[in-house]
């Protein structure tokens, strides 16, 4: 369908060599957008990536930053104009999460998450749409948000902060980049299957535990959040802005999960 199509769009995933960035990238390709990946450290999952972008007869670059790196942002947005033409959609999807306790919270690991989750993508952001308005054609912006943008989570605290914020920098960006043509949303999902959930130090149950809490009884994957991502960035999301999709399985919905205690009518 054209409202699905993405045909000759240029997309920047942040993050996309692996995960869900991975994911979100091969979706864009899939519905026809050319996309450079942004990675890291890692340049051979980077370049499996764009490998299997092109399979789907698109074109894809690799590009190495940090986005923490705030002072060569800029570039970015230069760099790939050279590979593949302006940035018609930007993904902001890299960022970190530790697991501490807040009394163990340091200033390097809350300073090193903010920089990551929120100074990256704000200053992406802002070189990306600088390029959007100057072109007059509008454009996409999609931030990868989470779940803990809306509730919180115990030894999360910095990830907590960073994601609240991303949320309200998404209907900030709406109301300044609107008048441009440019939408802005949020994507947040859930319990994800992702190496950076997998590697948390929690014992094993936690996981069996955390499926009697989502309605769907089970993890979400990667290419669930992408989807949403492909739908927000062509035409049928053309009239949406300053909002957010949460892709959760219905965990949010559930406050108190007790369906498994129920004894019956009296």
């Amino acid at each position: 369908m054209a409202w699905f199509s993405l045909d000759g769009k240029v997309a920047l995933v942040s993050g996309g060599s692996r995960g869900i960035g991975a994911d979100i990238a091969l979706g864009l390709a899939e519905a026809g957008a050319d996309v450079a990946v942004l990675f890291r450290s890692r340049r051979d999952e980077a370049d499996r990536t764009c490998e299997a972008i092109r399979r789907f007869g698109r074109r894809a670059c690799a590009l190495q930053q940090d986005v923490a790196d705030v002072d060569t942002l800029p570039s970015v947005a230069e760099r790939v104009a050279q590979e593949l033409g302006a940035i018609d959609i930007l993904v902001n999807n890299a960022g970190i999460a530790d697991l501490v306790p807040f009394l163990q919270v340091d200033r390097e690991t809350l300073e090193r998450t903010l920089r990551v989750n929120v100074t990256g993508p704000f200053f992406l952001s802002q070189a990306v749409a600088r390029g959007m308005i100057a072109r007059g054609k509008g454009g996409r912006i999609i931030n990868i948000t989470s779940t803990n943008g809306f509730v919180a989570e115990a030894l999360l605290s910095p990830y907590n902060a960073s994601k609240g914020a991303m949320e309200l920098f998404t209907k900030s960006l709406a109301i300044e980049l609107g008048p441009h043509a440019i939408t802005v949303n949020s994507v947040a999902p859930g319990l994800i299957e992702t190496e950076i959930a997998m590697d948390f130090p929690l014992d094993a149950k936690f996981w069996d535990y955390a499926r009697e809490h989502i309605p769907l009884g089970k993890l979400g994957k990667a290419r669930d959040v992408a989807g949403a991502v492909v739908f927000l960035a062509g035409e049928a999301g053309a009239y949406i802005t300053g909002t957010h999709i949460i892709v959760d399985g219905g965990l949010l919905s559930d406050q108190f999960p007790r369906t498994q205690f129920y004894r019956g009518p009296k």
